[in-house]
């Protein structure tokens, strides 16, 4: 199948590039490169030994995106692109409203034009909000705490309006947890603008001497080491969940969610500590106050996304660190020339 893929430079998407490539997948990526790199684009290239088709258009752009749908014969889409900064996104609201909202709406109208109906969405767990007990099931009350969180709900919203609309559609939502880690070879990983959002870029910059220390955001949870608690996730098995879900949406029309998570919690210095075991290296931290918008706990019942898709993760959170260290120690300053 062709693949469109938005968002296909960045962290999460430039893996699933990697896997649908070895699964003998055609891919077209679409990106702005605001918070990623060409050069993910040459390494993915590298990696699969294929060559990808590739636009620097923004979705906000319809008639750029228009050209590739023109130019190119789509099969199935996935779509990563928006911005995803919880902490932007309480600062700078509309900016977020206006790009995912929009941006999606311009790739589904395009997407109905040209009659592609497959969609493999990237969702959050944000719009779970903070939920009342763990582990979280598909069927909790959605209630995102954050405007990031809120543009996820709204697009999840949107979409589940098409197949009511039009019985052609096929989606696939899925709301992923923590994303860590990077690819075997080095090659792929996480290369966040500026002081790094996420927790994993951040101990790795301290380690590799670039931040002096890691701020851990509130001490004072009711966890059991009062740091927040989150389903970490590699990032290569969250990959394969996108084709996994591909493979449903090929297969059956209508729409289904799916929580992509290990089911397993581990604490901000749960993960300090495996990274300190993994790689021998010391990680200075301070404690600071939490940030607007983050929860104490949240991690998933994934049970089924196994059940229905055949999916599991299988990797632990000792083999993230080790992944993401060999990144960040072979890339200390990531892709350098993201800019050009």
């Amino acid at each position: 199948m062709n693949i469109l893929v938005t968002g296909g430079a960045g962290f999460i998407g430039s893996h699933t590039c990697v896997e649908l490539l070895k699964e003998n997948h055609e891919v077209v990526i679409v990106d702005n490169f605001s918070n990623s790199s060409p050069i993910s684009i040459k390494n993915i290239e590298s990696l699969t030994n294929k060559k990808v088709k590739f636009y620097n258009v923004d979705l906000l752009d319809k008639a750029g995106m228009n050209m590739i749908f023109e130019e190119n014969s789509i099969d199935s889409v996935i779509h990563f692109a928006g911005l995803k900064s919880v902490g932007e996104s309480v600062e700078r609201p509309l900016k977020y409203y206006s790009n995912n909202i929009t941006g999606t709406l311009v790739l589904i109208e395009l997407m109905e034009k040209y009659n592609i109906y497959n969609l493999v969405f990237s969702s959050s767990a944000t719009v779970y909000g903070n939920p009342t007990h763990v582990p979280i099931t598909e069927e909790f009350e959605l209630k995102a705490t954050n405007p990031y969180g809120r543009t996820k709900l709204i697009i999840e919203e949107i979409l589940k309006d098409l197949p009511i609309a039009n019985e052609k559609w096929s989606i696939a939502i899925l709301r992923y947890f923590n994303p860590i880690g990077a690819h075997k070879s080095g090659q792929l990983g996480e290369d966040p603008n500026g002081i790094p959002n996420n927790l994993m870029p951040f101990i790795t910059q301290v380690a590799i001497g670039k931040l002096k220390e890691l701020n851990i955001f509130g001490n004072d949870y009711p966890t059991t080491d009062g740091t927040g608690v989150r389903d970490y996730i590699h990032v290569v098995d969250l990959a394969k969940g996108h084709l996994k879900a591909l493979n449903k949406v090929i297969q059956r029309e209508g729409i289904e969610t799916y929580n992509l998570g290990t089911g397993l919690g581990h604490s901000v210095l749960d993960v300090v500590k495996a990274f300190e075991i993994s790689t021998n290296i010391k990680i200075p931290y301070r404690f600071i106050t939490r940030r607007p918008g983050d929860i104490a706990i949240c991690f998933a019942d994934p049970t089924k996304a196994e059940r229905e898709l055949g999916w599991k993760a299988e990797k632990g959170i000792l083999e993230m660190c080790t992944d993401a260290w060999r990144w960040q120690s072979g890339n200390p300053n990531g892709f350098e020339d993201k800019k050009i």
